[in-house]
């Protein structure tokens, strides 16, 4: 199958998905990418013109020297990045679980930069954010009691 009819049909779903439910921005990116991996999964070997399979993939770097303090090193095209989710989705078409398999990461290993990941944790802990979670879901919680 072509990748633009795959296209169309992406649009044609996450258009009917959305407009039944309220989407972010952030959603809405995520629900596109999501859709047009599956629709591309599914149209099998012929709609996957240049994606390579998990047998062809031979790491750009060692694994253990991927994930670094600063950087995330992108296993297929050995590129550095904050964060991982994004680029192989958009760049190589593949999802987090994908990618794991592919390359024997385990699923416990984050796909960002630890530096980057201590940052934000630090910004939700200066924020109060797990507080405010926790009282959010007893608000929740009693509401439907």
């Amino acid at each position: 199958m072509d990748k633009k009819v795959l296209l169309e049909l992406t649009t044609d779903i996450v258009s009917a998905h959305a407009s039944v439910n309220e989407m972010g921005k952030e959603e809405l990116l995520e629900e596109l990418q999501a859709v047009f991996q599956k629709l591309l999964n599914l149209a099998g070997p012929e709609g996957e013109e240049g994606v390579a399979t998990s047998q062809e993939l031979k790491p750009a770097v060692p694994v253990n020297k991927a994930f670094g303090a600063d950087t995330v090193v992108c296993l297929v095209c050995g590129k550095g990045f904050t964060t991982l989710k994004k680029h192989i989705a958009v760049s190589h078409q593949m999802t987090p679980k994908e990618y794991r398999k592919a390359f024997g990461i385990p699923t416990k290993t984050p796909l960002v930069a630890r530096k980057y990941s201590e940052a934000k944790r630090k910004i939700a802990k200066d924020k109060g954010l797990a507080g405010k979670l926790a009282e959010g879901r007893r608000k929740r919680a009693a509401a439907k009691k």
